[in-house]
């Protein structure tokens, strides 16, 4: 899921209504997930209200505390997320905002996550092929 906000708007102010955009998962039998397991945020989320929310909508937050030392352990899993924020900085019309309308760079930030996850499963395919 991906969310599109103003420039000056901080980050943890949308880590809710981001969790609650993730569309279902289908997988194994039973009830379909709605949302993730486990949530990962740097020192910017470290907050106890948001904490509070996270673990009400039954996601586990694993966020780095503000002022302890990195060195957390989370930079081995964050850096999914800083790739995928540098593959879409590969798209020039995301990486500067040229729209002025909103609707126009969602429209462009969805289809450079489409086309970043089908270059990922093509290049899965491929690898389990030959």
């Amino acid at each position: 899921a991906a969310t599109l906000t103003g420039g000056n708007r901080n980050d943890v102010t949308q880590l809710i209504p981001l969790l609650q955009a993730v569309p279902s998962v289908r997988g194994k039998r039973g009830r379909p997930r709605h949302r993730p397991d486990v949530v990962l945020g740097d020192r910017g989320y470290d907050h106890d209200k948001y904490r509070r929310l996270v673990w009400g909508l039954g996601v586990k937050p694993v966020i780095a505390r503000r002022g302890t030392e990195h060195g957390s352990g989370l930079g081995t899993q964050r850096w999914v997320v800083e790739r995928a924020f540098a593959h879409l900085h590969w798209f020039r019309r995301l990486r500067i905002r040229w729209e002025i309308r909103d609707d126009i760079h969602e429209a462009f930030l969805t289809l450079g996550c489409a086309l970043i996850c089908w270059r990922r499963l093509r290049a899965l395919v491929t690898d389990a092929v030959g």
